[in-house]
């Protein structure tokens, strides 16, 4: 049968945009109140209340309606001067971001590199720190790559040597898909995006700052305007912002955070690690089935946000790619810049559960099979997730 000639349901299996939750689509197409209005005040505040819970912190919350790269730039422009020494670790496309900004903003840039699929060692990190570092840039996940870095080690590595270095940590898909505890590790910045495991379209960005970081911010001078941060939180502390804020999707990021609470009968961390647990299982399906299909997973510390696969001998990850949006409607993310062709990604953060899992995963051994890849028998990548599900649930 032509495949072509077939109904299919467009699938988003990429990991970022991510499939978007129904009540927060509502929630946006009914949010019609104009941003200086006591409703639109307790909107706010609610939002930036469940996000200190989401992102598991007391630390204040800014909220900025832009996307994770204005956060980051943010980070960088609100913690540093030019000619301060920083030092980037970079595995991958956003690793490679922190040091393009920190160097763009006249910062010295010092940087761990490691190959993609590759994570860095303490050693390496303890090597490049030095006494005037002032912020190390790193991510909690990097999406490019499937790879899980450890920020409690290297949170760990700066509390004992004495360094007075600020640990910025990107983790626009790490939060709501690994466990991290800002406070406890000693984390000074944590960066969230919007289109990742909240479920809502791009256009928000948030950062949950240390006491240590809004200190640092009154001994720098790197310009800002639009992402001052000591203003945004002045403002917003008052259910403000400085700007015209992204008032929709304000309004369907709490609809969302409301419905990961609902999650666990209305508590919000509860919810939260209910979501980063989902978003471990799914990853770990993902592997167990993709290792008996042949396709190897890329990252040598692999994150639940995504499974970046390789793909088999004999085919580029792109003709994979190709062939799951044609014949299913399954739209799963290529490798970025010189991976493409050599890896695919696979989401698991936000609004996918095991069934969505399951689908991909058979989606996946129907593809390899059309391209003349298979050296398995179909069902065998589903037994294999099937298999994980099981055991998860006893």
């Amino acid at each position: 049968m032509d495949t072509h000639l077939m109904f299919k349901k467009i699938r988003l299996f990429t990991p970022g945009p991510t499939p978007l939750l129904p009540a927060a689509q509502f929630a946006m197409a009914a949010a019609d109140m104009h941003h200086r209005t006591p409703e639109f005040r307790a909107l706010l505040k609610k939002v930036l209340a469940q996000l200190q819970v989401f992102a598991n912190t007391e630390s204040d919350v800014v909220l900025l309606s832009c996307s994770g790269t204005g956060a980051m730039e943010a980070a960088v422009t609100n913690l540093t001067s030019p000619g301060d020494r920083v030092l980037a670790l970079s595995a991958g496309k956003f690793g490679e971001r922190w040091t393009a900004i920190a160097k763009n903003f006249g910062c010295e840039v010092d940087v761990v590199s490691k190959p993609y699929g590759q994570t860095f060692s303490l050693d390496e990190v303890r090597a490049a720190l030095k006494l005037e570092t002032r912020c190390v840039y790193m991510q909690a996940t990097e999406t490019s790559t499937g790879v899980r870095h450890d920020v409690q080690a290297i949170a760990r590595l700066l509390r004992e040597a004495k360094s007075e270095a600020l640990l910025v940590v990107d983790a626009i898909t790490g939060l709501g898909t690994t466990h991290l505890d800002m406070d406890a590790w000693g984390v000074d910045v944590l960066i969230g995006g919007s289109q990742k495991a909240v479920m809502i379209p791009p256009g928000l960005a948030y950062l949950a700052v240390s006491d240590r970081a809004w200190e640092r911010m009154d001994a720098v001078y790197n310009p800002r305007f639009y992402f001052d941060l000591r203003r945004e939180r002045k403002n917003q502390a008052n259910g403000e912002s400085a700007f015209t804020p992204a008032v929709a999707l304000i309004a369907g990021l709490g609809a969302a955070l409301d419905y990961i609470a609902a999650q666990s009968a209305g508590d919000l961390a509860a919810g939260r690690d209910a979501l980063i647990n989902n978003a471990e299982l799914c990853a770990q399906m993902m592997r167990a089935a993709a290792a008996v299909m042949g396709m190897a997973t890329f990252a040598s510390t692999p994150a639940a946000a995504c499974t970046a696969l390789v793909a088999p001998t004999g085919v580029e990850s792109t003709a994979i790619v190709k062939d799951l949006k044609s014949r299913f409607g399954a739209i799963v993310a290529d490798g970025q810049s010189e991976m493409k062709g050599q890896i695919l990604r696979v989401a698991h953060l936000g609004f996918f559960d095991s069934l969505d899992t399951l689908a991909i995963i058979g989606a996946l051994e129907q593809s390899l099979y059309a391209l003349g890849v298979a050296k398995f028998s179909l069902g065998a990548g589903l037994t294999a997730a099937q298999q994980i599900y099981a055991g998860y649930q006893t």
